[in-house]
């Protein structure tokens, strides 16, 4: 899969999910923070998932009704659990992304929206 990490994932995770034979790039390598709308259009724009810890991308993509290709929001996550989470989410949740999913994931669950 193709994924796009937001500025706010630690920048490690990338080798977690890169070991998974994904191709991800991570808003922190960027010059400057393009802003949420910019991410998510990117994301969008080259297929990616976003991952994020931004309540904001879920707000654009429902209520702005920006498109996007799946979203995925960490909340309760160190910094250095983020990559190994992410990967076991992607696997998990793959069907679901592949139809533009948006997971809410906390340590003990997982929240799931379809795109309508």
């Amino acid at each position: 899969m193709k994924i796009l990490l937001d500025s706010c994932i630690w920048g490690g995770a990338r080798a977690n999910l890169e070991n998974g034979n994904h191709d991800v790039k991570w808003v922190g390598d960027f010059l400057t923070d393009p802003g949420d709308t910019a991410i998510i259009q990117l994301a969008f724009s080259e297929k990616r998932i976003l991952i994020t810890l931004d309540k904001d991308f879920g707000e654009l993509a429902v209520f702005r009704g920006i498109s996007h290709c799946g979203i995925i929001r960490l909340i309760g996550f160190s910094a250095v659990e983020q990559g190994s989470i992410s990967a076991q989410i992607v696997e998990k949740y793959k069907l679901e992304l592949s139809q533009s999913a948006i997971l809410t994931v906390e340590p003990t669950r997982v929240r799931v929206r379809l795109s309508s």
